[in-house]
């Protein structure tokens, strides 16, 4: 299976990118999508993920994933995906390493809470808030914002979990929400003013699938984190071995640990269970896959974009296996004292940054606030979440210190 083949007909092609919004030369030595990878990585905001929240805070201990180890542990699980299916592997690492970008510091809770402070004004997604990273917030280079990713990438970004126009009865790929989030409001899934603009310069063809090397990206990101969250909520003792042998699926794997290595310690167990778990959902989500392109049988990139249903993901067994481990960390870790408390003094940071900084904008940094004191009210909110999003952790915590005291 780690064999690599010639790419399928269904692939998307480096030689045949439909472009960048600011054309430029090929690069003698990268294809487009590897271009793209290697400036993800370059940027400013990816290197802000390693302070940024996964689930715990950073601060608060050194060995439980951040934003920017989840991040790399997807772009490991997309490439695995992505040569399985004889898709690009570029392709898929890049939208895997750009998909967390937009989020803010705290993370869901501190999306939540910017949501909320940004609702009179078209809402907050994280999505959108990765686009505006690549297309606007960085700036880096001579002749333009963003990074000027090619349009698969960007594509990528936009709609890795499905699309976002026209197809109101179409799931998205999570098969639930990710249990971290707080309960979403009115406005889900209606399409980000700042997509809708982009789009109309730059369109991104919102009513069709994204690639199948995006959403190779999207399943790697649910594989990771159940892995992860498994991995961290056992390290930290908010739950026990016992506890999460509650759901069947798990119950069956920590078995067939201790049948083959009886007496194993905890530590070890815990890494084996992980090891698995993740190999299980990757090797299924291999074979499911395969077997929905067998059956749909694009004949190009486009066919699969145009496929009407999503081509990667598990089978209906794992996927209800998915659910159970899904549901059992939502009860016992996302909704854990531990959690919540942390969750909610993230929540009341950015609750008090956004007004603040709204009314007076001289709070913020010189280059910030001489642009916001000329905008109106809706691009001022606009500029302030921009710049509460881009916070790490550390950072807004200092903020609050510097702006209210104590």
């Amino acid at each position: 299976m780690a064999v690599r083949g010639p790419l399928a007909a269904y692939a998307s092609d480096a030689m045949r990118s439909r472009g960048r919004l600011y054309p430029e030369a090929p690069s003698p030595t990268r294809s487009e999508f590897q271009r793209d990878r290697d400036r993800i990585i370059h940027c400013t905001a990816f290197r802000r993920l390693a302070h940024k929240t996964q689930v715990f805070v950073p601060l608060d201990g050194d060995h439980f994933r951040t934003r920017l180890t989840h991040t790399i542990e997807v772009g490991q699980i997309a490439r695995a995906l992505a040569r399985a299916l004889r898709v690009d592997e570029d392709l898929a690492e890049a939208v895997a390493l750009a998909h967390d970008l937009g989020h803010t510091p705290f993370g869901h809770a501190g999306e939540g809470a910017l949501e909320a402070c940004m609702a009179p004004y078209g809402g907050f997604d994280h999505n959108a808030q990765a686009l505006r990273v690549v297309t606007l917030l960085e700036r880096r280079y001579a002749r333009y914002d963003g990074l000027d990713l090619a349009w698969e990438t960007l594509e990528g970004i936009v709609k890795h979990n499905g699309p976002l126009l026209g197809r109101e009865d179409v799931s998205h790929h999570h098969s639930l929400p990710h249990p971290e989030e707080p309960a979403r409001v009115a406005h889900d899934r209606r399409l980000s003013p700042y997509i809708a603009e982009f789009d109309a310069i730059f369109p991104l063809a919102l009513a069709t699938f994204a690639s199948v090397e995006a959403q190779a990206a999207a399943q790697a990101d649910d594989i990771a984190y159940v892995g992860h969250d498994i991995d961290d909520g056992l390290r930290a003792e908010l739950f026990s071995l016992d506890d999460i042998a509650r759901t069947p699926f798990i119950a069956g794997v920590l078995t067939h640990i201790h049948d083959e290595h009886p007496g194993l310690e905890r530590p070890r167990v815990i890494h084996e269970l992980v090891r698995r778990v993740i190999t299980a959902f990757v090797e299924d989500a291999i074979g499911e896959s395969l077997r929905r392109l067998a059956r749909v049988a694009p004949a190009s990139a486009d066919d699969a974009r145009g496929a009407g249903e999503t081509l990667v993901g598990l089978s209906p067994p794992m996927a209800e296996a998915e659910r159970d481990i899904k549901r059992f960390l939502f009860d016992n870790m996302y909704r854990h004292e531990k959690v919540a408390g942390v969750w909610e003094r993230a929540r009341d940071a950015i609750s008090r940054l956004f007004p603040a900084f709204f009314e007076r904008p001289e709070l913020m940094p010189a280059e910030w606030a001489a642009q916001a004191v000329r905008l109106q009210e809706a691009e001022r909110a606009i500029m302030v979440a921009d710049y509460i999003a881009g916070m790490t952790d550390r950072y807004a915590l200092n903020e609050v210190k510097r702006v209210f005291g104590g």
